[in-house]
C-alpha cells in the first residue's frame, strides 16, 4: 500500500464535515477521491463492483444505517443513493454522516438536487504544491484573506523541472510510473473515456477515432479561446463528411460531465463586473500530461521547443 499524500482538499473536507452531514467529493477518474475518502470511513460501499452494488439497491435505508460515515464510491452508478442519503440528512443532520464519490455527473440529475444537504467539492489531479518540488514559503489563502505577509523565499525549481511535471501528470497512480510504462498508462486512460466512459455516461460513440481527433484538437487548443467550430475543423481536417456542430456539442458536453475538460475562466481584477462576465474561458483538459500525450509532445520536445504535427485551432472568442 503507498504512502498518502496529503492535499489540498483535505483541510477542506475536514472543515465541513466538522459541521456538515454529507459531502459530495467530484472529479475524474484517478485524482485520488476514493484514497482521500477512505482516511474518513467507516463504512464503505465501491458501487463499481456490482456484488456490493446490489446489497445497496437490495435495501438503501438498511445500508445507510451501517457505522458513519459512509462512503458511497461512484454513487452514479447507483443514482438512487443521493435521494437516500438526501432523505436521511433531512432525518438526522449530525456531521460527518456520508461521502460520495464520483466521477462523473449524471444525464438526467437526481430528483432533488442535494442542496443545503450534500455540498459538493470539486477534487483535482496532484497540485505543484502537493507534489513534494519544493516547500511552499507564500499562502495563497492569507493573501486572499487580504492580508500582507512577506513575500519573498528561494527554490531550486527550474524550467526543466516544471516541463517534467507537466508530462508527469498529476494522477498519483500515473506519476508513479516512468518512461513507457507512463505513457501506456495515460493511452490506456484516454481510450477508457472513449471505449468505456462516454458509453456509461450514455452516450454512444458511433465513430471512436473521430472523438480521439476531437480530443487531440482540444488538447491542441489548450491555454486559447479557439471557437468550437475552429476545434471541430482541426480535428477533421480535410475530412469530406464533417460531424455536425450538434456532435462536437455532445463531446464537449459528455466530457465536461466525465469532468476531463477543466475550463478556466477569465479572471482580470476591474470593478466592471459585467465586463468580466463577457469574458471566454480558456480551454484546459483537467491534467496537462493528457494534452501532452494526445499531441505526442515529450519532456525533450517541449525543453527544445520542436514542432508537432498535431492541429493548432487558431485563437478566437466563442
Amino acid at each position: 500500500m503507498t504512502t498518502y499524500t496529503e492535499r489540498v482538499v483535505d483541510v477542506e473536507i475536514d472543515e465541513l464535515l466538522a459541521d456538515a452531514a454529507a459531502i459530495a467529493l467530484d472529479g475524474a477518474k484517478g485524482v485520488g477521491k476514493t484514497a482521500t475518502s477512505l482516511r474518513r470511513a467507516r463504512t464503505i460501499f465501491a458501487l463499481d463492483d456490482p456484488a456490493q452494488r446490489e446489497v445497496v439497491e437490495a435495501d438503501i435505508r438498511a445500508a445507510l444505517n451501517r457505522p458513519k460515515p459512509i462512503l458511497l464510491d461512484e454513487w452514479q452508478r447507483l443514482p438512487a443513493t443521493w435521494d437516500a442519503v438526501r432523505r436521511a440528512v433531512d432525518a438526522s443532520d449530525d456531521p460527518a454522516q456520508f461521502l460520495l464519490t464520483g466521477s462523473a455527473t449524471l444525464d438526467t440529475p437526481p430528483t432533488h438536487s442535494g442542496a443545503g444537504r450534500i455540498l459538493r467539492v470539486r477534487m483535482y489531479p496532484y497540485a505543484l504544491s502537493e507534489r513534494a518540488l519544493e516547500t511552499p514559503s507564500v499562502s495563497l489563502r492569507t493573501l486572499l484573506a487580504g492580508q500582507r505577509p512577506p513575500i519573498d523565499g528561494t527554490t531550486s525549481v527550474g524550467l526543466a523541472d516544471y516541463v517534467e511535471e507537466i508530462v508527469a501528470s498529476g494522477f498519483p497512480a500515473i506519476r508513479r510510473r516512468t518512461g513507457r510504462t507512463r505513457a501506456a498508462q495515460l493511452d490506456g486512460y484516454l481510450a477508457r473515456i472513449v471505449d468505456r466512459d462516454f458509453v456509461d455516461a450514455g452516450y454512444a460513440v458511433r465513430r471512436p477515432a473521430l472523438l480521439m481527433h476531437w480530443l487531440r484538437a482540444y488538447a491542441a487548443a489548450t491555454s486559447t479561446v479557439a471557437r468550437l467550430e475552429t476545434i471541430r475543423d482541426a480535428a477533421t481536417g480535410d475530412m469530406a463528411d464533417k460531424p455536425a456542430k450538434n456532435t462536437a456539442l455532445a463531446y464537449r458536453d459528455v466530457l465536461t460531465r466525465l469532468w476531463i475538460l477543466d475550463p478556466v475562466p477569465a479572471w482580470l481584477p476591474s470593478r466592471n463586473m459585467l465586463a468580466d462576465l463577457t469574458r471566454s474561458p480558456k480551454h484546459h483538459l483537467v491534467d496537462a500530461a493528457l494534452a501532452a500525450r494526445l499531441l505526442g509532445i515529450t519532456r525533450d520536445a517541449l525543453l527544445n521547443a520542436t514542432p508537432t504535427a498535431a492541429p493548432a485551432p487558431a485563437s478566437g472568442m466563442l
